[in-house]
This record gives structure tokens, C-alpha cells and sequence, in this order.
């Protein structure tokens, strides 16, 4: 008999999530939702998991996310974000939309004047709520030259409402496409996933998002604001997807096939009842490490077909 797919492929001294201590070890390993006892024995090959993924996530690949769960910016999240972006020779573009005070905000990391403190190169502001401008080669020309981009919390459907389908969306792919860094908090973390959460709890309405991310639904402000059922309810619809619950002042960067917990709180990954016929949830905290590739094996080989 093969031996099962691991949820993740770790040097001899990395744990399944990167957690520290031998016990911690055990319980990843053994109880990661069920999925080492009851995944298919053939994992998939590197080859198989290219054809699987789509093409806008072999893309973003080469670039990162990283994603806030709202509340403060935690100096080690905000670090990484402008490590990312190229550190001193860092361009960056704000883009506070999600916000009805878009635009007018002199504080917050929503603000060109919070990210023009930084030791970067450039901050533009860019924000529209008129779809034919953010179609304007002028208008996101910014983006074009970008490294790093963040997306301002709000209402997510602002973003979407004004960037969906058009060329702001497009440049937002290409920056990811050529090694930059896209971050947000709040409602600019849950515009990244393909499917969206758009408000309500704990039963939740859906649209969609940017899909910087595939195969997540991402949801923030997480137990500060008790969302846990909620999310398990959009996956109990949605087999084919997994829940990522951030805390707020709580980051998860992704990276390549490999996302990290970053911050003050915890992280929650949630699986569908398909993996184990019953609702899983794995907490999280600052270190733990996720394998990408390995966890949306078990969704893609659990769902019903």
C-alpha cells in the first residue's frame, strides 16, 4: 500500500505547521482533520498539482499576499509587507475604496500618509468608485509600476463594486505575476479570495472576489467577532473550498506554496465536511506554517464528484 499524501513536506526539523515542540508535532499529524487516515492513498504528483491549480494561481506564485484579519497593523506584519515590496526602493499604491471615507482618511494604514512614513521609494493613492476610470490607462498606470499594493478594510463590496473585471483588477494579478506583494486588511483580505464573503452572520452572503487566491474563503475579524459558524456554513455549501479565519491584528502571509502566520492572535484553517464528515478546525498561531499544496489535496481528493 502507498503511503497517504502528508499535509506537508518538511525538512527533518519543520513541523506539519511549523509549530514548536514534539507534542504539537503529534497532534498535527495525527488529527489534522482526519485527512492522513481517510485521504485517497495516491497522493498527487508535482505534475498533477500544476494541471490542478489554475492559471491565475501557478501566476501569483511568484508573488505574496499578505493578509490581515483587521484591527491594528502589528509592526512584524507591516515589516514583512514592505520586505516584500522591495523594502527601500519599494513603489507602492494604497487603495482605501473599501472605505466610504476613501480618500479623506489622514491616519491608518488605509492612508497614503501612514505608508508615506515608511523608508520606502513612492506612495500613490489610488481610488475610484467609477468603473470606466479604473478601465484608464492613466488612471492605473500606478499599479503597472507597482511593488507592493494594500488594500484598505471597509465594505469589501465597495472594492469589488468599483475594481471587478477591470483593468485596477488585472494590474492587481500582473503585480502578483511579477514577484510584488499584495496585502489588506479587513474587507481588502477578503476581496483576495476567488469566493467572497460579503456580509451577515452567522448566515452569510457570498459573491465574488478579486481571486488573487483560489480554493480559501477568507474571513476576518474572527473571533473577535465570533464568525466561526459562519464560515463553516459557506463551506458546507462550497465542498470545494477551505476556511481561513484570521484574528484580527493577525496576518497570514503566503508565500509560494507555503503560508505563515504572522502577529498577535491566532489563525483558524477550516476544512469541509467532506475531509471527515464532520466540521474541523485547526488553530493556529504566529510561526505555524500551512502547506498550501498538501491542503487543498485533501479538499480537491475529498470532495464529492
Amino acid at each position: 500500500m502507498r503511503r497517504q499524501p502528508d499535509l506537508i513536506s518538511p525538512p527533518s526539523n519543520t513541523y506539519p505547521f511549523n509549530s514548536q515542540g514534539p507534542c504539537r508535532n503529534i497532534v498535527c499529524v495525527l488529527s489534522l482533520f482526519g485527512v492522513l487516515a481517510l485521504a485517497p492513498a495516491v497522493a498527487l504528483g508535482a505534475d498533477d498539482k500544476k494541471k490542478a491549480e489554475t492559471p491565475k494561481a501557478q501566476q501569483a506564485r511568484s508573488g505574496s499576499l499578505v493578509i490581515l484579519g483587521g484591527g491594528a497593523l502589528p509592526d512584524t506584519v507591516r515589516d514583512q509587507f514592505l520586505d516584500l515590496a522591495g523594502g527601500k526602493k519599494a513603489k507602492l499604491v494604497v487603495i482605501p475604496t473599501a472605505s466610504v471615507n476613501a480618500g479623506l482618511k489622514k491616519t491608518g494604514t488605509g492612508s497614503c500618509e501612514f505608508w508615506k512614513e515608511q523608508p520606502v521609494e513612492s506612495v500613490v493613492l489610488m481610488h475610484t468608485m467609477d468603473r470606466d476610470k479604473a478601465n484608464e490607462a492613466g488612471f492605473v498606470k500606478p499599479l503597472t509600476e507597482a511593488t507592493g499594493v494594500w488594500l484598505g478594510g471597509g465594505d469589501q463590496s465597495r472594492l469589488i463594486d468599483a475594481y471587478h473585471g477591470t483593468a485596477v483588477q488585472k494590474e492587481l494579478h500582473k503585480v502578483l505575476a511579477r514577484g510584488g506583494v499584495v496585502g489588506g486588511t479587513s474587507a481588502g483580505a477578503s476581496a483576495m479570495s476567488s469566493l467572497m464573503i460579503v456580509s451577515g452572520n452567522p448566515e452569510a452572503k457570498t459573491g465574488t472576489g478579486f481571486g488573487l487566491i483560489d480554493d480559501v474563503v477568507i474571513d476576518q475579524h474572527f473571533h473577535n467577532r465570533n464568525r466561526l459558524k459562519r464560515l463553516q456554513g459557506i463551506l458546507t455549501k462550497h465542498t470545494n473550498y477551505w476556511g481561513l479565519g484570521i484574528d484580527e491584528a493577525t496576518a497570514v502571509v503566503v508565500k509560494g506554496s507555503t503560508a505563515t502566520v504572522v502577529g498577535n492572535a491566532n489563525v483558524r484553517v477550516c476544512l469541509p465536511t467532506t475531509v471527515r464528515k464532520q466540521e474541523h478546525v485547526q488553530v493556529l498561531k504566529a510561526g505555524d506554517r500551512i502547506d498550501l499544496d498538501a491542503l487543498r489535496q485533501a479538499v480537491v481528493q475529498s470532495a464529492p464528484k
